[in-house]
């Protein structure tokens, strides 16, 4: 059996949607499709903080 490594993104405030591993990475955590994780990127840029209130449906905190 083959032992499968999930990589942790460098920088865990950010999120690069150029990088699929990423992509992957982020998609896993939220709960999210790829497609759902992209539009909340478009929404709120890449902040992690600030993708993760959205997909919670939290109020966005501005910081």
């Amino acid at each position: 059996m083959a032992n499968v490594f999930e990589t942790i993104p460098a920088q865990r405030n950010r999120i690069d949607m150029t990088n699929p591993s990423e992509v992957m990475y982020w998609s896993k955590k939220f709960g999210c499709s790829e497609q759902q994780l992209r539009q909340a990127v478009i929404q709120v840029g890449e902040s992690s903080a600030m993708v993760e209130q959205l997909l919670d449906g939290q109020d966005l905190l501005l910081l």
